[in-house]
Formats: C-alpha cells, sequence, structure tokens
C-alpha cells in the first residue's frame, strides 16, 4: 500500500481527540458500540515490536490513557483492546467500551451478534471531554 492510498495517512471525516508527533487518538463515531476509539501509529509500522523501546512505551502510554477516560466517563462492564491491522500497515489500537447488553457481550465485537443493538449512546459532550482529559493526562 502507498501512502497516497492509505487511509489513515489522508483521513477524512476523522474525530481527532488527541495527538503527538509519534500517534493519535481518534473517536469512531459511526460504530454501533458507542465510546469506540482507535490510536494509530503516523508512520507505516506494521508491528509493535518494529517500534523503539521509548516508541513503544510512548503509544501504550496513549492507549492505556484513552482506555482510562473511557472507563471514567461511559463506565462499561469492560473495555475489549485489540489490535489486529492485518489490511493497513498502520499499527493501531481499538479500544472498544463493552456492556452486558451490547449485541456481541460477551464474544468479540467482530462476531456474530448475540441479541438486537442497544439504544446505549454517548455523552452530548463527550468529544470535547475526552479531548479535556487527555490533554491533562497526555500533554499537548
Amino acid at each position: 500500500m502507498n501512502n497516497e492510498s492509505c487511509v489513515y495517512c489522508h483521513p477524512t471525516n476523522e474525530i481527532l481527540l488527541w495527538k503527538n508527533p509519534l500517534c493519535r487518538a481518534i473517536f469512531i463515531a459511526d460504530s454501533p458500540f458507542p465510546g469506540w476509539c482507535r490510536v494509530v501509529w503516523h508512520e507505516h509500522i506494521a508491528e509493535l515490536s518494529d517500534l523503539r523501546d521509548d516508541q513503544r512505551n510512548s503509544i501504550m502510554t496513549v492507549v492505556a490513557q484513552v482506555e482510562a477516560q473511557l472507563r471514567q466517563l461511559l463506565t462499561p462492564a469492560k473495555i475489549n483492546i485489540a489490535s489486529l491491522g492485518t489490511a493497513l500497515p498502520h499499527l493501531h489500537w481499538h479500544i472498544i467500551p463493552r456492556y452486558l447488553d451490547d449485541s456481541h457481550f460477551p464474544e468479540s465485537v467482530w462476531s456474530q451478534a448475540l441479541r438486537s443493538p442497544t439504544a446505549r449512546t454517548v455523552p452530548e459532550n463527550f468529544i470535547e471531554l475526552m479531548r479535556e482529559r487527555l490533554v491533562i493526562t497526555l500533554g499537548e
């Protein structure tokens, strides 16, 4: 994949929550799982082991802070963290709040639904709150 066709290098309609020179945290607004976020490494790096120790520590700190803020704001039953990245050469993590009544719980969000989706949503000011909290915990 070249940079010109990469959706992570050239995002459209991306909701940015936080970024630094290495990575960014984004909100996935159209997800059937409210609060779904991703942390995306900016460069084309395929695997965690391709990063230096300081880079690994940096991105995992961001993943942990996104998770912590989701837990505080949304109080889910569980948070799923996944790094699949089979289609894109961008190292990235999915951080997904899960609820006992969500359509797939306790199975993976990528598995077959077990029940109808719930009408759960994030708070109206969710994006602003996440942005504020991530700047406070991670810096600008």
